[in-house]
């Protein structure tokens, strides 16, 4: 008799562990020893039950799916499939290093799929294929250097409200006061993380997670203007 996987499913969400859950029901090959709902009890549960499969969401607050992994950076690693809502440029990463990924929202036969190559891939020795993923998906930059009367500033990269292009220098918004940089657009953008900062404008980039709005155009698809606010209190 085949040996049973044991599996862990890892996603902050009730309705998505619910659904993992029920479709890895249907197969005798695997049995789900524990279901979690955040990063700390995922690393605690793959640490004690060691298990062959773990389905491992990447978007969960305080701890995602990457720290999870890096938690656990220099322990033998099971068979791991992404569960993420990342865009098609993003996922290039998972297909790059071989990782499988299963992209939200996803129908029964890609599941099927993910989870072959999953139970084909026990006993693989995944570390050094999800160490380069994880090596890949750090920040490029955490801090911005910046020279102001006599000062040096270091101002954390997701502190930056928005970028802003003027002739040889960019200007850095942020929480409502404006720090000049010595630096292109083109310079300072290579070494954002793209995941977090998108150049919606030759002359601006902005920081995801302070816009409020986009402002389309009347009927096309395109969008003239997006709003950005600061961080909230």
């Amino acid at each position: 008799m085949a040996h049973v996987a044991k599996v862990v499913v890892v996603d902050d969400e009730p309705l998505a562990r619910e659904g993992l859950r029920a479709l890895l029901a249907g197969d005798r090959e695997v049995e789900v020893v524990a279901e979690c709902a955040d990063g700390q009890a995922a690393i605690e549960a793959i640490r004690r039950l060691k298990p062959d499969i773990v389905f491992l969401d990447v978007q969960m607050p305080d701890l995602d799916g990457f720290d999870v992994l890096r938690a656990l950076a220099g322990e033998p690693l099971p068979a791991v499939v992404f569960v993420t809502a990342y865009d098609k440029y993003a996922l290039r990463a998972f297909d790059v290093h071989a990782v499988d990924y299963l992209l939200k929202p996803f129908h029964d036969e890609r599941f099927a799929e993910a989870l072959a190559i999953a139970k084909a891939r026990r006993g693989e020795d995944m570390t050094e294929r999800i160490a380069r993923l994880l090596d890949e998906r750090k920040p490029k930059v955490m801090r911005v250097l910046v020279k102001t009367g006599g000062r040096v500033l270091f101002i954390r990269a997701d502190e930056i409200d928005w970028i802003e292009a003027a002739d040889y220098y960019v200007k850095l918004h942020v929480a409502g006061k404006v720090h000049m940089l010595r630096e292109s657009m083109a310079a300072l953008e290579a070494r954002l993380d793209p995941e977090l900062f998108f150049r919606v404008h030759r002359s601006a980039i902005v920081n995801l997670e302070r816009v409020r709005e986009l402002q389309p155009f009347s009927q096309g698809e395109q969008y003239s203007s997006c709003s950005v606010s600061g961080p909230s209190p």
